[in-house]
């Protein structure tokens, strides 16, 4: 695949996650999880603490400070798309830098196939 083709798949690939992340997760059941299930049914519910980051800008699959929960839900599940590809993007930045490095040839070799 060319650079352009890889480029190019890539970004549609981006888009559709986006979109899907925007559109789509607004409509995610608001039913508890299978956790919150248990801890429900098992009657320790109300024992549950909130963690470190319950104050968080995205707590909740939400964004502080936006009003409208569709909306909110939404921009948090873009954040979360772009957060994800920007460490999928570092992680192949370092291993693809290491694959080339090690396969270099050394100089000497260089010199006897030229001949």
């Amino acid at each position: 695949m060319t650079r352009t083709g890889l480029t190019a798949v890539v970004v549609g690939g981006l888009i559709v996650a986006g979109g899907l992340a925007f559109f789509i997760s607004p409509l995610a059941s608001s039913s508890p999880d299978g956790l919150e299930r248990v801890a429900t049914d098992e009657g320790f519910i109300d024992t549950a603490q909130d963690h470190d980051l319950a104050d968080g800008p995205l707590a909740d699959y939400g964004v502080q400070g936006v009003d409208d929960e569709s909306l909110s839900t939404g921009l948090s599940g873009i954040i979360g798309v772009a957060i994800t590809f920007g460490i999928a993007l570092v992680l192949f930045g370092i291993f693809h830098s290491r694959r080339d490095g090690s396969r270099a040839e050394p100089p000497d070799a260089r010199s006897h196939a030229t001949g």
